[in-house]
């Protein structure tokens, strides 16, 4: 019986030394593991895929679908008589889709010179820290207008000279859970302008930014510095656009709620084309309504 005893410790006596340098090399492991550093990557520097009127860097992820509605009423200044601009509307339809995380491509029409749009936005670089460290965000817009409103036919004779084209770097950084920022040189070029004083080309600024009131709500501000050499000249005149407004996380949805002095809603009408004035009450309230639908399984 003794003997007995003494065989089965000395086995499991054995089992335990055995043990030991498994259980050690498991645990190196996963420390060596926990060790090597991660990277840790910026999300929601924007709520929505637009600061106010224009692109944020933000888009779809893959196999996700953003139905969009815009609406811009009429200017403040219109008076009483027309409800303080209520009595207007110009709207804006744009179904958008992530083809991959890094690339989303939209389609739209707006009843603003009954333009038809489309748009492809592609992700360069996304901010990050840790393994790889990345200071900013950096995408890139193209996006090409068709004006399809029914005037002057002898001038827009053909559809290629209804045409517009704007190129766009999106360049944004989120300072904190608070605070984000981002500038947008752009560049736009017309085939056709309205009047010979008018240039072909346009060079703008944007910067814009949001910070965050609560855990659903945003306030968003966004201005587009415009470069017209010869703006004394032309026969209407042209104001920067300036925007504010408010975003509201609800789910599924984000409502923007705004004010602006830019009628249009895509970067060819609101950069080239804003002829309202804050300071003479040509300002418009407006929103943005876009619903999330997804297909991944």
């Amino acid at each position: 019986m003794t003997k007995k005893l003494l065989t089965s410790a000395l086995i499991l006596g054995m089992i335990v030394l055995y043990s030991i340098p498994a259980k050690s090399q498991d645990l190196d492991s996963l420390l060596e593991k926990e060790a090597v550093p991660q990277t840790t990557y910026a999300t929601a520097t924007f709520k929505s895929t637009r600061i106010v009127n224009g692109h944020s860097v933000e888009r779809m992820k893959k196999k996700q679908l953003e139905f969009r509605v815009s609406h811009r009423f009429g200017q403040v200044n219109d008076g009483s008589y027309k409800l303080w601009g209520l009595d207007q509307g110009t709207i804006h339809l744009a179904l958008e889709y992530g083809l991959t995380d890094w690339l989303e491509v939209g389609i739209g029409r707006s009843t603003y010179e009954k333009t038809f749009d489309g748009f492809g936005k592609i992700s360069l670089l996304r901010q990050s820290n840790g393994a790889k460290n990345m200071p900013i965000h950096l995408s890139y817009l193209l996006s090409t207008e068709l004006i399809s409103f029914k005037t002057n036919p002898e001038k827009y004779k053909d559809v290629f000279s209804r045409m517009s084209f704007v190129n766009q770097i999106l360049i944004a950084r989120k300072f904190n859970e608070s605070f984000s920022a981002q500038l947008t040189p752009t560049f736009i070029h017309r085939n056709l302008v309205p009047s010979e004083l008018e240039r072909n080309d346009l060079f703008a600024m944007g910067v814009g930014g949001r910070y965050k009131l609560s855990k659903r709500i945003a306030f968003n501000v966004e201005y587009y510095y415009v470069y017209r050499a010869n703006s004394s000249s032309l026969p209407v005149t042209y104001y920067n656009p300036l925007s504010v407004g408010i975003d509201i996380e609800t789910g599924g949805h984000v409502f923007q709620i705004m004010l602006t002095n830019s009628q249009a809603m895509r970067e060819g009408g609101f950069i080239g084309k804003t002829e309202g004035k804050w300071s003479d009450g040509g300002i418009r309230l407006g929103f943005n309504i876009s619903r999330v639908f997804s297909f991944n399984k």
